[in-house]
C-alpha cells in the first residue's frame, strides 16, 4: 500500500503513554461537594437516580458512569507516564493510520453532505471514552457518543500474531470498518438499532448487529475503492490482505479457535464469507446504495 508521503489527518488524539483516570482535571468535582453528593446517592432520591441510570445502561448500552459524570460536571482525567517513547514501527503504524484516516476524510467528504469528521484516539492499555474504561483487549472500536475511533497499535501486531492477518491494507481495512460505524452513527442507523435494544430477545438482537457490522464491512470496501480510483494507492497483495483480515475476524473462525465449536446464535459481526462478501462488494461497486444490509434477504 502507497501511503509515505502522503496526506495525515490532523483529526488524531495521541493518548499512547497515559493512563485512563477517575473524574477530575478541567471541571471536576470540588472536594467540598462530596459529603453532599453521597448524602444524596444514599438517600431515597438518589435510589432513584442510580435505578434511572441503570435503566438508561440496560436500554442503551452506555456507561452510567459516564452520564453521572457528566451530571456532576467531570471530566476524565489522563496522567501522563514519563518517557514514553514509540518504537520506529509503531510511530510508523501511526503514521499509516493517520495516511488511512485522511484517505477516509477525502472520500466521505465528497459522499456525505455536512460529513463531520471523527477523531482517532491511539491509545495503550487502557482508554477512557463516552462509552466508558476500555482495555486493549477491547480491540478497535468506534464510540458513537462522543464521535471517535479508538485504537491501540498493538491490536495490528496481534492480528498478524495471533491471526495470520498481517499487512498494511489489512491495518487499513480495520480503520476503514470503525469509519464505517461513524458513517452509520451519521446516518441514522445506530439510533435505530439502539432503539431495537431491549425489544428483542438476545439471539435475534445478535443477527441485528451482524448486519451492523456487515454495512460497516461494506463502507470500508466503498472507501477503499473510491481511495483506489483517486490515487491508485493498492499494490499487488494489498486486496487480498483486506479479505484475508476480513475472513480471520468473522465469528465463525474466532470460535472454532476458541472454543472447538461455533454457535451461530452468538454471532455478532459474522461468519468469514459474511465478511469477506460484503467488504467485496463495497469494493467492486462503490456504491453505498448497495450496502443496505438490514432488507438483504441473503447475508
Amino acid at each position: 500500500m502507497k501511503w509515505q508521503g502522503r496526506r495525515k489527518s490532523s483529526n488524531i488524539e495521541d493518548r499512547r503513554g497515559q493512563s485512563a483516570g477517575g473524574f477530575g482535571g478541567g471541571r471536576g468535582i470540588s472536594p467540598m461537594l462530596l459529603v453532599p453528593l453521597f448524602r444524596l446517592l444514599f438517600s431515597k432520591v438518589g435510589l432513584v437516580i442510580v435505578g434511572v441510570l441503570l435503566l438508561i445502561m440496560f436500554l442503551t448500552g452506555t456507561n452510567p458512569l459516564a452520564l453521572l459524570q457528566q451530571f456532576v460536571g467531570g471530566e476524565p482525567q489522563y496522567a501522563q507516564t514519563t518517557g514514553y517513547q514509540p518504537s520506529p514501527e509503531e510511530q510508523e503504524l501511526a503514521d499509516q493510520t493517520a495516511v488511512v484516516l485522511a484517505d477516509t476524510e477525502d472520500v466521505w467528504n465528497k459522499m456525505i453532505d455536512g460529513y463531520r469528521e471523527p477523531t482517532l484516539v491511539l491509545f495503550s492499555g487502557q482508554v477512557q471514552s463516552a462509552c466508558g474504561l476500555s482495555s486493549s483487549a477491547t480491540g478497535p472500536f468506534y464510540c458513537p457518543g462522543d464521535e471517535k475511533l479508538y485504537i491501540d497499535l498493538s491490536f495490528f501486531e496481534e492480528m498478524e500474531r495471533k491471526l495470520g492477518a498481517g499487512g498494511d491494507f489489512a491495518q487499513a481495512y480495520v480503520v476503514g470498518h470503525e469509519v464505517g460505524h461513524h458513517i452509520q452513527k451519521l446516518t441514522g442507523t445506530m439510533e435505530q438499532v439502539n432503539a431495537m435494544r431491549g425489544r428483542l430477545s438476545q439471539a435475534e438482537f445478535n443477527q441485528l448487529m451482524v448486519r451492523v457490522e456487515l454495512q460497516a464491512d461494506f463502507y470500508a470496501g466503498v472507501w477503499a475503492h473510491h481511495t483506489q480510483r483517486s490515487t491508485g494507492f493498492l499494490e499487488p497483495g494489498d486486496l487480498e490482505e483486506a479479505l484475508n483480515a476480513a475472513s480471520a475476524i468473522g465469528d465463525d473462525r474466532l470460535q472454532k479457535q476458541a472454543t472447538g465449536r461455533v454457535v451461530p446464535d452468538s454471532f455478532t459481526h459474522g461468519t468469514s464469507a459474511q465478511r469477506v462478501r460484503w467488504f467485496k462488494k463495497g469494493f467492486d461497486t462503490g456504491d453505498v446504495r448497495q450496502g443496505d444490509t438490514f432488507n438483504a434477504t441473503e447475508l
